[in-house]
Formats: structure tokens, sequence, C-alpha cells
């Protein structure tokens, strides 16, 4: 049943880890924080940012431990609103949040329940924005079911997704749905692409859907971009009027590769406006903050 007290993260994951071991989560209501303007100069814009944050792990040259403050100075020159996250370890998650600073809170859970394995974690700048529902389904046939697992795919795959109300955009509210494709099977990741095209289509259609996502296929010429165009979204890359110089979003920390394959996508339903698109190549002395280049993209939600 909806909770309709004022739960961030830091009570709504308490009960996820007591509940998650042996029940779906339910969707949970949220009331409105109170009104709250956004800094800086970029108007009603949204900055939206889509990152897969590389799991954390000790293992040199590219431990979580380097990798950290480059990812801290990378948000931190950014200040994107939202950013949806893949890989993250409960951890790591929390690293995050404190790298962000007290304005930030973050949505998720593990892919196994509660802080297990990697979450779909959704951050997002509470002077801008004010979690209304949120809920987590898993990418299988029994998509209530925490940790469940079919289609052959190799590892476990979730969505978590988000209701917000935009505080500096006259209470405008939108969708956020995160997640990350299986990168084993492309049949688990086509089951997967209809799913979430099923699930969308039982969202509020009069409200804006941002998707972001680890697809573990390139845009274009994949029947899970078809799948996922067809189920009435957008790619922001090509929808913006400006964006950067393409690079393959997946690098493992290897020269990176020019007009390589886009696995990491942002994509809007039809009226948002999609003002630039980037894929920030940011690194600090030749250390980037994952084998993934983060995908942004600045919007009006209409």
């Amino acid at each position: 049943m909806p909770n309709h007290s004022r739960i961030t993260r830091r009570t709504g994951l308490k009960t996820a880890l007591a509940t998650a071991a042996a029940l779906p989560l339910a969707g949970t209501a949220l009331s409105a924080a109170p009104a709250a303007a956004a800094a800086g100069p970029r108007g009603g814009r949204l900055e939206v940012m889509s990152f897969n944050l590389r799991l954390a792990s000790t293992a040199e040259p590219n431990s979580w431990i380097v990798r950290r403050p480059v990812m801290r100075e990378l948000l931190h020159r950014e200040s994107p609103h939202v950013i949806g996250t893949q890989e993250g370890l409960y951890q790591q998650v929390r690293d995050i949040e404190s790298d962000l600073g007290p304005h930030w809170d973050w949505i998720g859970t593990g892919r196994a329940g509660g802080s297990r394995d990697e979450f779909m974690a959704v951050f997002y700048d509470t002077r801008r924005l004010a979690p209304l529902e949120y809920d987590h389904f898993w990418l299988s046939d029994t998509p209530n079911v925490i940790g469940s697992n079919t289609w052959g795919a190799g590892y476990l795959r979730m969505v978590t997704w988000v209701r917000f109300r935009d505080l500096h955009d006259g209470g405008r509210e939108f969708y956020v749905l995160n997640t990350h494709l299986d990168n084993v099977s492309q049949n688990a990741r086509e089951r997967a692409a209809a799913l979430i095209a099923e699930r969308t289509a039982g969202l509020d259609r009069a409200l804006p859907l941002v998707v972001t996502g680890d697809f573990n296929v390139p845009a274009h010429g994949n029947p899970v971009y078809d799948t996922m165009l067809g189920a009435g979204l957008t790619d922001t890359w090509d929808e913006a009027t400006w964006h950067n110089t393409q690079y393959a979003t997946f690098h493992g920390y290897k020269p990176l590769t020019r007009d390589g394959d886009r696995i990491d996508w942002i994509l809007v339903t039809p009226g948002v406006t999609v003002h630039t698109a980037s894929i920030n190549t940011f690194s600090r002395d030749g250390q980037f903050p994952s084998d993934h280049l983060p995908v942004q993209a600045s919007i009006t939600l209409g």
C-alpha cells in the first residue's frame, strides 16, 4: 500500500532492506517537498545525465578509490539535476551521495533486493526536484519478483522509475525511468525492451518521460533501439539542436573511439525540447571516472 509520508532513500531503503528479500516492492507515493528554486543560470532547462559508474572494485589501476575523486570532480563540474546511474554498488552509491553534497538524494534498490548487487539508482538535486512516486521492476517473465532472471540473461536486470515534480518549472511533473540491459543475451535485451515499452504505456501518458540507461547495443540498427523508439520515444542525441563529437560510450579505459557506438542513451517523449546533447570525455591525468562515458542532455519538458 502506498505510504504517503515524506520518504527518501534514507527511510525508504531501510524498509526495502527489511522486506526485499521476500516481498515484491510496491509503488510508493511521496508527499511534495516545500518548493525551492534551483540554483544556476540555466533557467527552466533540466540537465539530465545517464552514467554507467562501473562497479566499485579494488583492482588497479582503475580501483574505485582512484576513480572516486575524478567522478566527484566531473559531477561537480557538470551539476546535472537528475542522474540515472547503472552498476553502482551500495557503498559506492552512498559515496556518490556524500560527494554530491547535502542538496542531493537518491532512490534505488539492489538488483537482488535491498543492498545486494548493483543499483539502478536515480540521483536528484532536491533544490530542483521532488519525488512523488517510485517503483522497481525486474526484466524477466515475473517483473514483480525481486531478483528474477529469465530469457537467458547473463545477469539480473531491472528498472527503477520515479515520478518527479519540477520545483522550478511551475510544479511540472514528469517521469524518469532508468535501466541497464543485459550484456550477454540479445534475446534478453529484446524481451526487456518490449517489457519496458509495455510498462511505460501504463504510466500517465500526459506526463513527459525521460529514459536513461546502458542498453548494451548501439543506437540505430538494432531491434532494441527500434522497440524503444516504437514505444513513442525519441533519441536526444538525434533531436538535439546541438551535440558534440560522438565517441563510443564504452571505452574500457582504452583510447577513445571517435564515431563509435552509443550504447548509453537518453530518450524522451515527443514534446520535450532537446537543446543540447553531449558525450562527456572528462578525465584527470589520464584517469577516467568509469569505463563508460556519461551522456547528457539539456531539455525543456514542454
